[in-house]
This record gives C-alpha cells, sequence and structure tokens, in this order.
C-alpha cells in the first residue's frame, strides 16, 4: 500500500508540472461553469413563478460528457510514456509489484479528476443557497456517486490501455474510441436487435448512470458494473506489464 501511495502521490504532483492537466481542467470546468450560470439564472426566474426545485442532474451529466471526451488525454502518458522513455525497465527493477505500479498510476490520475470533482460540488452547493426552493439532495448525492464511479472506470481503463501502448498519441486514440463505443455506439445495437440487445444495453454507460444515478437512484447493478470496469482495467494493466517484463 504504500508504494501505491508513493507512485499516486509522485503521479498527482506532475500533472501540475504539466500544461496537459490545466488543459483538461480548463475544458471541463469552464463548460460545467456555464451551465451552472445557465441553470441559476432560469432557476431564479423559475422560483419567482413557484417552480420546481432545481436539480445538479444537467451539471454531473456535462461533466460525465467531457470526462469521456478529456480523460484519455490525462491516462495516455502514464505507462505509454515510461515505455517510451525507457524508464519503465527502471520502475520494474524497483522493488516494486506490477499491479502496485499500475494502481499507484491509476489512483494518481484518480485524485486529479476527483479534485475537478470537488470543484465543481461548489456549484450545486451554491444553487441550494441562493435559490429557492433549493435543489433536490438525494439526486444530488446519487449523481455525484455516480460521477466518481465513471471516474474511476475511466481512469481504470484508460490506465490498461495506457500500459499496452508505447505511443501515448495511440493510447490516446484508442481510449477515446473505447469511450466513445461504452457511451454512444455500444447503445445502437440494443435499438435494432431483439435478442442479445439487452446485452449491448448493459454494456453501455447510459444504462448505468445517465438512466439512473444521475435521476437519483442507485442501483447495486450499476455499482458492480463500474467497480468492474475499474477492476478490468486494472487487470489489463498488470497483465501488460507484466508481459513486459518477461520479454
Amino acid at each position: 500500500m504504500k508504494n501505491i501511495w508513493t507512485i499516486a502521490k509522485r503521479e498527482f504532483d506532475n500533472y501540475f508540472n504539466s500544461p496537459i492537466a490545466y488543459v483538461v481542467a480548463f475544458a471541463i470546468l469552464f463548460p460545467v461553469g456555464i451551465i451552472f450560470s445557465i441553470i441559476m439564472f432560469s432557476s431564479s426566474q423559475q422560483s419567482s413563478f413557484g417552480g420546481p426545485a432545481p436539480t445538479p442532474d444537467a451539471l454531473t451529466n456535462w461533466f460525465v460528457i467531457l470526462l469521456i471526451f478529456f480523460s484519455p488525454a490525462v491516462t495516455m502518458r502514464l505507462l505509454s510514456d515510461e515505455a517510451r522513455m525507457g524508464t519503465l525497465e527502471l520502475l520494474l527493477t524497483a522493488p516494486v509489484r506490477d499491479f502496485e505500479l499500475v494502481a499507484g498510476k491509476w489512483l494518481g490520475a484518480f485524485l486529479f479528476i476527483l479534485l475537478l470533482i470537488l470543484v465543481t460540488l461548489t456549484f450545486p452547493i451554491i444553487m441550494d443557497n441562493f435559490v429557492e426552493p433549493g435543489i433536490d439532495m438525494k439526486v444530488l448525492f446519487s449523481s455525484y456517486v455516480g460521477v466518481i464511479l465513471v471516474s474511476a472506470a475511466l481512469i481504470g481503463l484508460g490506465v490498461g490501455i495506457s500500459a499496452i501502448f508505447t505511443n501515448q498519441f495511440a493510447a490516446f486514440f484508442v481510449t477515446f474510441v473505447l469511450f466513445f463505443f461504452l457511451w454512444i455506439l455500444v447503445g445502437v445495437p440494443a435499438g435494432f436487435l431483439e435478442k442479445g440487445g439487452e446485452v449491448f444495453r448493459y454494456l453501455s454507460i447510459n444504462t448505468h448512470f445517465f438512466e439512473t444515478m444521475n435521476r437519483g437512484t442507485i442501483n447495486i447493478g450499476d455499482i458492480v458494473y463500474f467497480l468492474s470496469l475499474t477492476a478490468l482495467g486494472l487487470f489489463v494493466g498488470t497483465t501488460a506489464i507484466e508481459i513486459r517484463r518477461w520479454r
């Protein structure tokens, strides 16, 4: 556990020495901030006429969509850059297990995304204090639990793919295609297939976040789905590192 935390801390600190982190932070937080401003304005208008309580689901909805587009930039260099520069071989000779290396990289990236999530949490808090009758706390809780689980899964898959490639741009492209598939493309066959459609529907992020957690419902199946994706990514990453070790 100590090795995992040491690697995670190093990766987390490295993000703030890289322009990519600031670009990703701006690309996610700025649009979410605009959505927040729009919600605040429309909610204040509705509250004057006794309208419904505002919900934070639009904020978390857009956060996840933006995360799908930009999180590959966060994970693309985690292990592919180590392999390209030859530093991965040095890490493999250190007293660190393969899983600890992959888990540490994942945790460092996850903590960076978690920081962005905490920043966006200020928006619904402000909304709750300044807009009557306040926000639905049940939706707020389930939405942010969902965002955290989605982030863990996407970062896990991204780290796994990064361990396979030595080119960070190849890692970015493959990761983005996978995320886009899980978001949109996997849902296309579900709409046309009578048999097997439910399988594709289950694989979709829409089923487990946008249609449930982001609307105030937390199901055990959704939690298992995202934890399974996270574990799959870490397994793929660990296996890829083990293969490199024995080459």
